[in-house]
């Protein structure tokens, strides 16, 4: 195949000849005519013949050819293109500006009419609008009607589009007609930003949700301003969750001995995972995809970056890997390392099936998770996910899953894990996320007459079979002399299935947790605290725990209806003064 260069700016026409050289003809002049094209003065002909293969006969040698024309249909005087103008202007300086608190916009794009100048900034226009650099930088940019919404770290503030403030003697506002793309910026009330989360930002209607990681706080955006919706009954959860989320730039690496070898142009190596060494104690850590590769000589430390990404992992912890791009040559004595680099995450999201918005922080991403000394990576339960509805005006519910992007389509909610996409709501099953079922629970106190200690006999629920009890725990009660607190516990109730056993004296069925009674279930408490002083009955000997009120945990069990639904609608406790 022979490319044949033309100096044209637009090119309308490609024209393909087969040419046959006869054997002798001279290449570097030219000297020999081409068949199969004509040869017309001012087109230009191909200078470079590479690409020619020998035909058997003794003829010569065959091959293609190509030819940009620049007259419109290649035909004879018709409209030829030049050069055009040049697309670019020559400055004698150039140098790179980093404005962390500016908007610049383009030129319009108009799809009626046809006009796009997307890649149009001209110098001569006045394009840039700025925020104020004491409130950081600008984080995400959401239009809305006539406004441009702008979140910078520690502001929130609206640009006007195609108009400009004026302020009266009165003190009120009007709005005109603006020169500029982007008018005035107007902040809104309230000393709060996104911080460096703008993953945070969810949006529904006329309702944004964000969260301010500097600030301990949860926000939402509506017609009537900045609201802390994090104040509402979860302050001190939010406070302490986003002060364990980390803000600094941090790596995990794993370090594998090659199989085999891996020759230039493979994009799969095979590992010898016994050799796998991390900078995470956590035995779980794996190699996951989006992790970048590198290389060292056995017993080097000395390692080089190989180009692209973890695509594919075939099993745990990672015994094949597939990459984005060809790999080199690489011995079976070399030493490969993945690296992913993390922070912690505040991810936010809409759920349009419930109308509420989703919030999961998240100390590590979802392709890692495990625990060091020295990198202070959290275990992998270190995460929170729950929702906010707007109709009760407060969080929930608590969610065990832990997404990697979350997105609203239609009545749809789906959720991203690591690179598998799932749709929630999607079938009758329950408390199963990502192919991974999940026991429900519930967790309430009881403090009825908190000034009283009482004794605590009972516990007793409305709802469907299948609930046990994690925990029935009392309020500290104490200092002794010696310092020390003390509070009363209970042994866990079994669910109405998994409390059954046979009597071996009488031969009946009965049951060592909740028992079903005119279709409530009901257990009696049995005590299994440690004696304390003062006391000379204790624990299983006692009936009920003393306390002034009782934190209580109650769960779906893991073998009930595994998947279906556990209805609960009320429960209490009978207790006595004590």
């Amino acid at each position: 195949m022979v490319i044949t260069e033309v100096d044209f700016f637009n090119t309308y026409l490609l024209r393909r000849g087969n040419y046959e050289i006869p054997t002798g003809g001279n290449e570097s002049t030219n000297s020999f005519d081409a068949v199969g094209f004509p040869i017309t003065p001012g087109v230009a002909f191909p200078g470079n013949l590479k690409g020619e293969v020998y035909d058997s006969t003794d003829y010569g040698r065959v091959g293609e050819w190509y030819v940009e024309e620049s007259r419109i249909r290649g035909g004879f005087n018709n409209v030829a293109t030049d050069l055009g103008v040049k697309a670019y202007l020559n400055e004698e300086k150039v140098n790179q500006q980093h404005r962390f608190n500016s908007l610049i916009y383009s030129g319009v794009y108009n799809s009626r009419t046809g006009v796009n100048d997307t890649n149009v900034f001209s110098v001569a226009d006045d394009l840039v609008r700025s925020a104020d650099p004491q409130n950081g930088s600008i984080q995400i940019t959401l239009a809305e009607d006539t406004n441009l919404i702008v979140w910078q770290q520690n502001k929130v503030s609206r640009a006007l589009i195609d108009k400009d403030t004026i302020y009266t003697t009165e003190g009120g506002t009007q709005t005109q007609a603006g020169q500029r793309v982007l008018g005035q910026i107007v902040p809104y009330k309230g000393e709060y930003g996104i911080s460096d989360n703008p993953e945070s930002l969810a949006v529904y209607g006329y309702r944004k949700y964000f969260t301010d990681l500097r600030r301990n706080a949860v926000m939402r955006l509506s017609n009537d301003g900045l609201t802390e919706i994090s104040a509402y009954g979860m302050q001190d959860f939010f406070r302490d969750q986003f002060a364990l989320v980390s803000t600094p730039n941090q790596t995990l690496f794993i370090t594998s001995n090659l199989a085999t070898v891996v020759n230039a142009g493979d994009i799969e190596m095979d590992l010898v995972t016994s050799t796998f060494a991390s900078n995470s104690s956590n035995p779980q850590v794996a190699i996951t995809p989006g992790m970048s590769l590198y290389y060292a000589a056995a017993g080097s430390s000395n390692f080089t970056r190989i180009n692209g990404f973890v695509t594919k992992v075939s099993s745990f912890p990672g015994s094949k890997v597939y990459f984005s791009k060809p790999l080199p040559d690489l011995l079976a004595t070399d030493v490969v390392r993945f690296e992913i680099p993390f922070e912690g995450k505040l991810l936010g999201g809409w759920d349009i099936h419930n109308k509420n918005y989703v919030l999961s922080i998240q100390q590590t991403p979802t392709n890692f998770s495990g625990q060091t000394s020295t990198l202070n990576i959290p275990p992998s339960d270190k995460y929170g996910t729950l929702s906010f509805d707007e109709q009760i005006n407060g969080w929930v519910s608590f969610l065990s899953f832990k997404p990697t992007e979350m997105l609203s389509l239609r009545n749809n909610f789906y959720t991203i894990n690591t690179s598998d996409l799932y749709k929630h709501y999607d079938n009758a099953s329950h408390s199963i996320f990502y192919e991974v079922s999940s026991s429900s629970s519930v967790t309430f106190v009881f403090n009825a007459n908190p000034s009283a200690m009482k004794v605590f006999k009972t516990v007793e629920y409305e709802g469907s079979n299948g609930w046990q009890v994690d925990s029935f725990v009392s309020g500290f009660v104490g200092p002794t002399a010696q310092g020390a607190f003390s509070n009363d516990t209970a042994n866990n109730v079994y669910s109405y299935n998994e409390g059954l056993y046979t009597n071996s004296v009488t031969g009946q069925p009965a049951r060592a947790g909740f028992d079903r009674k005119e279709n409530s279930y009901v257990a009696n408490l049995v005590s299994s605290s440690t004696v304390a002083p003062g006391e000379v009955r204790f624990g299983a000997d006692m009936t009920g725990i003393k306390g002034y009120f009782a934190t209580v945990k109650i769960s779906t069990d893991n073998t009930t209806d595994i998947g279906g639904a556990k209805e609960l609608w009320a429960a209490s406790t009978e207790y006595v003064g004590s």
